[in-house]
């Protein structure tokens, strides 16, 4: 079966129901360090500092910033974590539309890589919360704690499975796999694509999705709307596979 490695958005739903506990997410080992993490992050928060708060959100405007300041991921409603995050590459997943057998291969299939809970299911339920990508919790960096502590995990329950990286570049800093994996690439006119290149990945999930997809040939012989293979360069463990947008 393929495992899917997702980036996060920094966008969220708001709501949900019942209570968030930072133990019942993906490799209950990492529950000390996520308490950590989670109580830099309410310091942070609870210090009410301006300038504090716009680096730890990535936000200018005071309302946005006043919204995030006043939530406390801790013991506040959840959704899953496929549903909390609004994104570009989660608005073309459009998760909600999916019959229930593709949204269950999502949940269970795709693991997405939080700023500040580090890896977890899709289905593994999530507060509302922001911390931007690269933000530091005082001293802590949270994608340094999560790669030295998560990486084992993360090798130990890849192995024998086939990876496909659907993540930005930046999330190798929180995990970047031992073993055999592939990414994607997406050209258009020639030129590679970058911030547009989140809306197919979630396009890219979205079919695999649908056709309930378990392994690599399976996926490379899938047809998906709007794009044609162009090449696969393969590598010693990274092989890429690149597209071509033709819309």
């Amino acid at each position: 079966m393929i495992t899917i490695l997702l980036a996060p958005s920094e966008g969220k739903r708001p709501g949900g129901e019942g209570a968030f506990d930072p133990c019942r997410l993906l490799f209950d080992t990492l529950c000390p360090l996520r308490r950590r993490l989670l109580e830099a992050y309410r310091s942070l928060i609870r210090s009410g500092d301006p300038e504090t708060l716009q680096k730890l959100f990535g936000l200018k405007k005071a309302h946005e910033i006043a919204r995030y300041a006043s939530l406390d991921p801790l013991g506040a409603p959840v959704l899953p974590a496929v549903e909390r995050y609004s994104g570009v590459a989660f608005d073309h997943l459009d998760y909600a539309s999916l019959p229930e057998a593709a949204r269950r291969y999502v949940r269970e299939n795709t693991v997405i890589f939080s700023n500040l809970f580090g890896p977890v299911l899709a289905g593994d339920p999530l507060p509302d919360y922001r911390l931007t990508q690269g933000a530091a919790l005082g001293e802590i960096r949270p994608e340094v704690e999560y790669r030295k502590a998560a990486s084992p995990l993360l090798d130990h329950a890849l192995e024998g499975k086939e990876i496909l990286d659907l993540r930005a570049g930046f999330y190798d800093k929180f995990y970047k796999p031992s073993l055999p994996y592939t990414t994607l690439k997406f050209l258009k006119n020639g030129k590679v694509v970058s911030h547009w290149a989140k809306a197919y990945r979630g396009l890219v999930l979205r079919q695999i999705a649908l056709h309930g997809v378990e392994n690599l040939e399976a996926f490379l012989a899938l047809p998906i709307p709007g794009l044609a293979l162009e090449e696969i360069r393969e590598g010693k463990l990274r092989r890429e596979v690149i597209y071509r947008i033709d819309e």
